[in-house]
């Protein structure tokens, strides 16, 4: 099965600005992005809730064996790495884009679609914060208080 957008010769600039235009249309503001080698991040506010989205970068390592386990190496190793960037670029439009569509069409509220990526005071997201939460009730059996207190109140 291939991935999404795996040919792709949309570029990674392209995409952030298709992913800026999505964001304006469905009526967020405050838009940032920001990069650096290992990530990047998409930033916006939208129904009064900072919301954050990390996209991993890929490194030539990603990148240096085909799917067959065959070597890459020099120019096709490096052409690889910058279709793996503009493909994972489309993909986070796409999640953008369907989420903002989903709260929209009235499929799903905007807090239950973009829960996992709302920044909180403390500057994580929600998914930050309650994963290691959520696998230390996997490994001991015990609910975190805060989900225990949600338990009680449903």
């Amino acid at each position: 099965m291939r991935r999404y957008a795996e040919r792709t010769a949309v570029t990674a600039d392209h995409s952030i600005a298709e992913i800026r235009k999505v964001l304006t249309r469905y009526g967020a503001s405050q838009f940032a992005y920001m990069e650096d080698p290992k990530r990047a991040a998409v930033a916006f506010n939208a129904n009064g809730r900072n919301i954050r989205f990390i996209l991993p970068m890929p490194t030539i390592a990603d990148v240096s064996k085909t799917p067959k386990g065959r070597s890459r190496r020099g120019t096709v190793a490096t052409q690889e790495l910058a279709q793996e960037m503009r493909r994972r670029w489309r993909a986070l439009m796409l999640c953008i884009k369907a989420n903002l569509e989903t709260v929209e069409s009235g499929i799903a509220e905007f807090e239950t679609v973009f829960m996992p990526y709302m920044v909180l005071p403390n500057g994580k997201t929600v998914a930050e914060n309650i994963l290691p939460e959520i696998a230390r009730a996997y490994s001991t059996g015990k609910m975190p208080k805060l989900l225990s207190v949600l338990e009680v109140e449903v």
